[in-house]
């Protein structure tokens, strides 16, 4: 069960970390740290929950990166669902904590968009399906690659966390206008639940592409390693 719990609690500091700053934190009356702030601290949540928790669960904190490195030879099928079943309970933890702590504001009249993810109407920037479909499949399959990669036994031993937590956060800076960022179905999940918006309509979505850009960049690094053993 150790295993399941750390990614109980690597998804929980991802979310509450992540999702946390982009509530509490982004637009905060002259002290907002904006897109740049909230791209590091998804980035930081995953570094520093890689070092901590790593090497009990594999530090996956994301079910789409679970199914990616199962596709990609890394993970075994008999763990899927309960390492799945563990981060959607752990986010959605993490978001009932931060949907308490924001209700404590003085002046507080509910919680909006917190920090879900949307395309169309939802999206911040407006973007339509097509576009958030593109970015969300494409950004998770690099961000599957860079996994996949920075964890080979042939890498540099102990960096993997430094450059998961930065693609992270690289991503975040691409995508945020987008989609708010998802490549995690277990983030969007948990926020979606107590946003006073229509995210959950739009859930679905946030599981399907993240999902399909995994596939897709396990496929991607499995042809690497197929060529390099020739």
């Amino acid at each position: 069960m150790n295993k399941y719990f750390a990614e109980f609690i690597g998804t929980f500091w991802l979310v509450f970390g992540g999702c946390g700053s982009a509530v509490l934190a982004a637009a905060f009356p002259e002290l907002g740290i904006g897109f740049v702030g909230v791209a590091l601290a998804f980035g930081l949540t995953v570094l520093t929950g890689a070092y901590a928790l790593g090497h009990i669960s594999g530090g996956h904190f994301n079910p789409a990166v679970s199914v990616g490195l199962w596709v990609g030879g890394r993970f075994n099928a008999k763990d899927l669902a309960p390492y799945i079943i563990a981060q959607v309970l752990g986010g959605i933890f993490a978001a009932f904590i931060l949907y308490l702590i924001v209700q404590g504001q003085a002046g507080f009249t509910g919680t909006g968009g917190f920090a879900t993810n949307g395309f169309g109407d939802l999206s911040p920037g407006k973007y339509s399906l097509l576009s958030a479909l593109l970015i969300e499949i494409v950004l998770t399959a690099i961000f599957l690659i860079v996994i996949l990669g920075a964890t080979d036994k042939r890498a540099p031993a102990g960096f993997a966390p430094i450059a998961i937590g930065l693609a992270l956060t690289l991503i975040h800076l691409i995508s945020i206008p987008v989609t708010n960022t998802s490549v995690n179905p277990a983030r969007s999940t948990a926020v979606a639940l107590f946003a006073e918006t229509a995210a959950l309509s739009q859930l679905w979505f946030f599981w399907v592409a993240p999902i399909i850009g995994a596939v897709i960049g396990a496929l991607i690094y499995k042809c690497f390693e197929q060529k390099n053993s020739q």
